[in-house]
């Protein structure tokens, strides 16, 4: 006799998890073409409770999508907003119980200054995205290295985080800089980024970027795939990714300019020794004549000093890089790790500028009042208050070489 759990249907998916539904469409005999108009019909009733009201589908496309698919798998639970009101942590709960974070981060680009001159453009939201239940890297400063991990995102789920945060703000630009290692889950990531760039979302692909973590950075650009990519050390996927998106632009997770710094403070660097690590970067750099972005979290006493500023700039004298020095968010009392004082900070970066002629800048920080900061997301919300106005703090996504 068969039990319950056996005769039980399987859950209904995302709408928003594009392999699935392309699948799903095409053994239908329905056009995939009936897609974007179902996400376009979500993402402008964030809301609804079914699909019945999708205007202009075949009659087969709406028993399909009642049987097999949800208009969203997730829910946001609840939003915590910054004092300064540039920041909204989004608390959103998934199909399977567990839950993640997103933060809604806004800036004013006329605020920031390129080649010393005033930015043009206007008032913007970036939405930081999760990847992960939890992490696999563990890395000491974070907080989400301390949940462990729990289990990966759909592309459906990760996308569903846009839908939520849609109703704050609109959305211009999004990173991967949440919960999570996204080359761990890297079908569900490249897949989400597919869609978030094509109808009806059309984010500009050069305004996506995709973190490891929650420190680094990943920009798409589809006419020549700009895509600074962030890991922590996982070598093997450098050449996977290049073979995937032609001509990207990498960034790398350093935080240390020696292995034994890096395994203190990053277990998962034990398994990816920095000598060979920068002999891929070698590699992939000679291959794709890219930049490539090294990130560097400042530890007081542990990274920050002159020593350790000469030792990374030695360490890529032979690349073209630049580098982006990451002010440590505290993540409890728990932690061993402290800020950085704004003179180390300033020091650090006067050597790599100066002696090395490396490009240097330093990460403005949010959210730190909500937990909602650079390595603080670890499925907490301090407060729940409205999303309204905001102070409007300059820009500090869109690096531009």
């Amino acid at each position: 006799m068969a039990s319950s759990s056996s005769s039980s249907p399987p859950p209904r998916r995302s709408v928003f998890d594009a392999a699935y539904i392309r699948a799903e469409f095409d053994g239908a005999g329905i056009s995939p073409h009936f897609i974007p108009l179902i996400w376009k019909y979500v993402l402008q009733n964030p809301r609804c409770g079914d699909l019945d009201g999708v205007p202009s589908l075949p009659a087969a496309a709406y028993a399909l999508l009642r049987n097999k698919f949800r208009p969203t798998t997730s829910t946001l639970t609840a939003a915590a907003e910054s004092k300064d009101r540039t920041t909204t942590k989004l608390l959103i709960r998934l199909q399977n119980g567990e839950s993640v974070e997103a933060v809604v981060m806004r800036y004013d680009t006329r605020l920031g200054k390129y080649d010393g001159k005033p930015r043009p453009g206007g008032v913007r939201s970036t939405l930081c995205v999760s990847s992960q239940v939890g992490c696999k890297m563990g890395c000491r400063f974070c907080a989400t290295g301390t949940m462990g991990f729990k289990s990966n995102l759909s592309s459906g789920e990760i996308v569903e985080q846009l839908v939520h945060a849609s109703r704050y703000s609109q959305i211009r630009n999004v990173v991967f800089m949440g919960m999570g290692e996204p080359l761990n889950n890297y079908t569900a990531v490249v897949e989400a980024i597919h869609v978030l760039t094509g109808p009806p979302f059309q984010l500009s692909p050069k305004r996506i970027t995709v973190s490891t973590s929650l420190l680094l950075r990943l920009a798409l650009q589809y006419s020549r795939w700009f895509l600074p990519f962030c890991l922590v050390g996982i070598i093997h996927s450098i050449n996977k990714f290049n073979n995937d998106l032609p001509n990207i632009n990498l960034a790398v997770s350093l935080h240390a300019p020696d292995q034994d710094i890096r395994c203190q403070i990053m277990p998962a660097a034990r398994a990816f020794p920095l000598g060979k690590l920068m002999n891929a970067l070698q590699s992939y750099q000679n291959e794709s004549k890219q930049t490539i972005f090294i990130e560097y979290i400042m530890l007081d006493g542990v990274n920050d000093q002159e020593q350790h500023a000469h030792q990374l700039g030695k360490l890529l004298e032979t690349f073209k890089a630049v580098v982006n020095l990451i002010p440590f968010n505290p993540i409890g009392s728990s932690s061993n790790f402290k800020t950085s004082s704004d003179q180390s900070v300033k020091k650090f970066q006067k050597v790599l500028r100066g002696v090395y002629s490396i490009r240097t800048t330093v990460r403005q920080e949010m959210g730190q009042d909500i937990a909602g900061a650079c390595g603080q997301l670890v499925v907490s919300l301090p407060d729940e208050r409205s999303a309204g106005g905001a102070t409007l703090l300059s820009d500090i996504e869109d690096l531009r070489i």
